[in-house]
């Protein structure tokens, strides 16, 4: 998935070629001494998943690489993640980035020090306008606990790679890995005070949704809780002096969050620690395609907002454009929503609609939503498609959107228009990332909407 957040505007009724894979398919590719086979059947039930690289130091969080070169080909049900304590291999010191406070606390504690040290540190890491990378930062602090810090601790997850500003004003950061992997961050201001940083939750994703550019990489990696979290601790430090302050922050960058879900949900609650980040649960929003267990596990387990990359009013064009669907239809996921939230107070679930035009931004797509969103607790954001290399699709004009959400309007939804930020940049929705030589593989587009696809052509 892309930056998906972009300025909204509410609106009432009143407002006016590429590899397809048809048949059984090998494809051998040989990188670094390795030889890596793909086979797909008819009709390709499943994006490819390819990890390629293990992270070499690990915080208190779940780690996510695969320690070979090695493929798979599934959504992420399995649970096949290692959890525990792991240091940077070449030095040996912990990185605090991704301890929830009861972790860290427990850790000055098994160093010798009091719990009241492990608070004073936490508001150095994350809050009082520190946001400390490095132990010279760490003023206040007890000078023997200074001292142990910068024996046995890490304070930065990520190394910067480059900053580009958009032609809007939004920036898109890269950031450097400690395996060498890269991953992008955009933070979008707001002239109302609201600005908003996007954190990416994987290097690439497995989803391979048809419009989004970050699906072609496939997945890499997932990121570890501190990675997710320090993307949002450089934001701040970074643009706060320059854009004001960061309020809000959305799980809508590379990768579907909730197949790392475990980071994820681990990443958010630091996030909203009232001590450090503070950010809002509600100002939290996590985005999902769609994988529909772990979306019933993170209603559970976390108060933060939750989005749900709709894009499609039926099966037919939701199993093409987003192959998620192929396993979980339409129909589970949002009887699943409507069960869900009966129990949750003043909750809705955000629903965000790439709009595409031939493909699913008819009238008939319009009346068709309304009735899937009865009786869910919703808002609708309706999105800009932003077009990029390789992209089968055109945006729908601006007079098609209106005219969409006009019908949505009318029939009482709240609906909002999402216009693109940082497309200059490649900083939009569905624009990060770097797919490379390898690339998940564009599927078959069903026949009626060939014309559509051939005219973006």
């Amino acid at each position: 998935m892309g930056s998906m957040w972009m300025r909204q505007v509410r609106v009432g009724a009143t407002s006016s070629h590429s590899l397809l894979l048809s048949k059984p398919s090998l494809i051998s590719l040989s990188l670094y001494q390795f030889t890596i086979s793909f086979s797909y059947p008819k009709p390709l039930p499943l994006p490819y998943l390819i990890s390629l690289v293990s992270p070499h130091r690990h915080s208190l969080s779940t780690t996510a690489a695969s320690s070979s070169l090695s493929t798979s080909s599934h959504f992420g049900d399995d649970d096949d993640d290692g959890i525990g304590v792991s240091k940077n291999c070449s030095n040996s010191k912990l990185l605090l980035k991704g301890m929830r406070y009861s972790e860290l606390e427990n850790w000055v504690q098994s160093q010798g020090y009091r719990p009241g040290q492990a608070l004073m540190l936490w508001k150095r890491l994350y809050g009082n306008d520190i946001w400390a990378h490095h132990i010279d930062e760490f003023e206040g602090l007890n000078k023997d606990f200074k001292k142990m810090l910068s024996e046995n601790a890490e304070f930065k997850a990520l190394s910067l790679k480059e900053m580009l500003t958009a032609s809007d004003g939004t920036r898109k950061i890269l950031f450097t890995l400690e395996d060498g992997l890269v991953i992008e961050t955009v933070v979008i201001p707001c002239d109302r005070g609201r600005t908003t940083v996007c954190v990416s939750s994987q290097v690439g994703c497995a989803m391979n949704c048809q419009f989004c550019y970050t699906g072609r990489m496939g997945l890499k990696r997932h990121l570890t809780a501190a990675e997710i979290v320090e993307q949002a601790v450089f934001a701040r430090r970074l643009l706060t002096s320059e854009v004001g302050s960061i309020t809000n922050v959305v799980f809508m960058g590379m990768g579907e969050p909730l197949h790392n879900i475990d980071n994820v949900i681990k990443a958010a609650d630091i996030m909203v620690h009232d001590q450090g980040l503070h950010f809002s649960p509600r100002k939290v929003t996590v985005s999902t395609s769609g994988l529909v267990p772990q979306l019933r596990r993170f209603l559970h387990e976390s108060n933060c907002a939750l989005a749900v990359s709709l894009n499609a009013t039926t099966d037919e064009v939701r199993n093409w454009i987003m192959p998620i669907n192929r396993k979980y239809k339409l129909g589970l996921l949002l009887e699943t929503l409507r069960e869900e939230l009966r129990s949750k107070h003043n909750y809705k679930v955000l629903f965000e609609y790439v709009m595409l035009s031939g493909v699913n931004d008819s009238i008939e797509d319009a009346k068709r939503l309304i009735d899937l969103v009865q009786d869910i607790p919703c808002k609708i954001n309706l999105i800009s498609f932003n077009p990029h290399t390789g992209s089968q699709f055109r945006p729908t004009s601006d007079a098609k959107m209106i005219e969409f959400r006009n019908v949505l309007a009318e029939a009482g939804c709240t609906v909002f228009l999402r216009p693109s930020r940082g497309d200059d940049q490649m900083a939009a929705c569905g624009q990060l990332g770097n797919p490379g030589a390898i690339q998940a593989p564009l599927l078959r587009v069903p026949q009626q909407f060939q014309m559509a696809v051939n005219m973006s052509l």
